[in-house]
């Protein structure tokens, strides 16, 4: 189960990645960009996920997931001034999440936690998490593939490009290893 465990770390980070590669291409403005009233700006889907992160992973172990002070509602407003502080509040809801994940053991992993006093194991739990926040983030990663149109830069593997990156992929001996360690 530690291979569970630094997968997983590995997955979040990879996350991680996508959506402040995602970000790096637009400008301040664009993060805040929303298409309608009822569509999320990036900055509003950073609000929701980092507030996500804070209330589910602080005190992870030993308290509800859903928090008493989180005001997920409020999550869904762009409460940011500019790129700094959404920037400031995505690290710390991802240092929250990280510093957790790192703190966890094997013993932890069939362990009772709740979230709206709903009990998981801490593994069903942190899927829970893995599934949402990747789809927040391609949420973002969408609406930056729109804003940029033909000036994005791929995230993945560029169109045309199947046959090389394979070749690149099958050149190398096999091993175990995790898909993001050569990125």
């Amino acid at each position: 189960m530690n291979s569970y465990l630094e997968s997983i770390k590995k997955q979040f980070l990879y996350y991680k990645m996508l959506g402040e590669k995602a970000m790096e291409q637009l400008t301040e403005e664009q993060l805040f960009w929303q298409y309608n009233e009822e569509s999320n700006s990036i900055a509003i889907l950073v609000n929701h996920i980092a507030g996500n992160m804070l209330s589910r992973f602080t005190d992870f172990l030993t308290t509800d997931g859903e928090k008493g002070c989180r005001n997920r509602d409020a999550e869904f407003t762009n409460s940011f001034l500019n790129k700094t502080e959404m920037m400031n509040y995505w690290n710390k809801g991802w240092e929250c999440l990280l510093t957790t994940l790192e703190q966890l053991s094997e013993k932890d992993l069939e362990k009772i936690i709740y979230i709206r006093n709903d009990g998981h194991t801490v593994v069903e739990a942190i899927n829970r998490q893995l599934a949402h926040y990747p789809y927040h983030i391609g949420q973002m990663v969408f609406i930056a593939k729109m804003l940029k149109n033909e000036a994005w830069n791929t995230l993945s593997i560029a169109r045309n490009k199947s046959g090389d990156y394979n070749n690149r992929k099958f050149s190398q001996e096999k091993s175990k290893r995790h898909y993001t360690d050569d990125l």
